[in-house]
């Protein structure tokens, strides 16, 4: 039996690779100074679909972001890893959401979508670290959920069996379809790309990246859909703007800390005891770890 698969996904800043300009005066990331990225427990809740695709042929995976017009480029990323479709949810009214204002926009998205047995997305992002969208979503939709997902050992009709990774052990656990399941970053790798999809799907666009680019292969994006990237505003999905982005966003920032990197610092160590042992101390007391 053939399922249909919502992965959801999001572009975020590569915090792994941090600068003197990663952060604003404010203390909030300076995302244009960062290089955007496929959000890595995205890219295993990918893997973890296109698994089920590879053993129930004729199943297919939709990719659902929400951001700003170049985050069709994960979109396209999925493409080439084996995805079959792309949705960008993209709208200025968007703009400032938390994760409350996220999950609702989703939401609308997804029922929009309406033909959905399965819905796949990583347990958090790493410029968040929540973990919430996935399990609001769920409650939205009034759905069944499934977080920290390791495997998903077995889908057959109505219902789905999972592994679960916890703190001290595994678990695994069965619960009926539609569901949405999140997957921990000790889930299997997601699959490199795809030479002849790469191929396939590079002139992958959206309507506006058309516009932007100037554009005029008509006749391509007319005789290949597959190239028509899905763009739906708010009036799309038929949200309530005051839901959205910011107004929808009932969060309010407490205090904000001043983590601004001045330099890229570093320190050569000759590899004694004595040394690493003083370099953890410093680590641990200004909270670089533990």
């Amino acid at each position: 039996m053939a399922f249909n698969i919502i992965v959801l996904a999001k572009q975020v800043p590569d915090t792994r690779n941090v600068g003197k300009d990663a952060m604003k005066a404010d203390g909030t990331v300076n995302r244009a100074a960062l290089p955007a990225i496929f959000n890595p427990e995205d890219l295993n809740a990918l893997e973890q679909a296109l698994q089920i695709k590879d053993r129930h042929p004729g199943s297919k995976i939709t990719l659902l972001t929400m951001g700003p017009g170049r985050a069709a480029e994960i979109l396209r990323e999925g493409l080439f890893r084996g995805a079959d479709d792309g949705v960008l949810l993209t709208d200025r009214a968007f703009a400032g959401a938390d994760t409350l204002a996220t999950s609702y926009a989703l939401s609308m998205a997804v029922r929009k979508l309406a033909d959905y047995d399965l819905i796949i997305s990583g347990r958090q992002a790493i410029d968040g670290d929540t973990a919430q969208v996935g399990p609001q979503i769920a409650e939205k939709l009034g759905i069944p959920q499934i977080t920290y997902a390791e495997a998903i050992e077995e889908v057959a009709p109505g219902h789905i069996r999972v592994k679960r990774r916890l703190e001290h052990g595994v678990e695994v656990v069965e619960c009926p379809l539609p569901a949405v399941i999140t997957v921990n970053s000790s889930a299997a790798t997601c699959r490199p790309r795809n030479a002849k999809l790469l191929q396939q799907y590079k002139h992958a666009k959206t309507i506006t990246e058309r516009q932007v680019e100037h554009i005029d292969y008509i006749d391509i994006y007319s005789s290949r859909p597959y190239l028509n990237l899905t763009e739906w505003s708010v009036a799309d999905v038929d949200a309530d703007p005051q839901q959205c982005g910011l107004s929808g966003s009932p969060t309010k920032v407490k205090k904000i800390e001043n983590v601004v990197f001045q330099a890229k610092e570093s320190k050569q160590l000759s590899g004694s005891d004595a040394e690493i042992d003083d370099m953890m101390r410093e680590l641990i007391e200004n909270h670089t770890i533990g």
